[in-house]
């Protein structure tokens, strides 16, 4: 069993291998996304802290996921355009998966033992967040009501903290 976030891969929705080691040094927020969601509206915030912190080593992972309620039944291609469309996504989107039982991707398998929530090492609903640390360790999780925008203090705290290690080594 991987249990390392830097050893798991992930299709993306273009249905590319990607290994999550494209993302060592940067701080990450892995989020279950679904379309028809009630929290769709989250997909917005998700970009506007992408867009606010991407230069300073930051990414948004979105993972389209159907186990709740049927609310994410498109595929790939009409997920990615919707969102594109609604809510200007340009942050990574990643082929549909499942995040709960005998069948949830690796990542998710990974993120729930890492950081178990109310209901032990189950994801509760769309729009669960973990954030990753620069150095691929899990730091919190987040309720799917919990808005991203309201992240904003960790992500800034893990960015100031990577952005001092790496003048530290720059300095060496």
């Amino acid at each position: 069993m991987k249990t390392n976030f830097y050893s798991l891969n992930a299709k993306s929705i273009k249905g590319e291998e990607v290994s999550m080691e494209e993302y060592r040094g940067k701080t990450v927020l892995v989020v279950n996304t679904a379309s028809k969601c009630g929290f769709a509206p989250q997909y917005a915030e998700l970009q506007q802290l992408y867009e606010e912190y991407r230069d300073r080593g930051f990414v948004v992972l979105g993972f389209p996921c159907d186990q709740f309620a049927h609310q994410e039944p498109a595929g790939d291609g009409e997920i990615a355009q919707f969102c594109s469309i609604n809510f200007g996504v340009n942050f990574p989107l990643f082929s549909k998966i499942l995040v709960n039982g005998p069948e949830a991707h690796p990542l998710f398998a990974y993120l729930t033992r890492s950081l178990p929530g109310l209901m032990g090492r189950k994801v509760k609903w769309n729009f669960t967040k973990f954030l990753i640390g620069p150095d691929g360790k899990a730091v919190k999780r987040f309720a799917p009501a919990f808005s991203p925008l309201k992240i904003k203090p960790q992500i800034e705290k893990l960015l100031a903290r990577q952005a001092a290690k790496d003048k530290r080594a720059v300095e060496v």
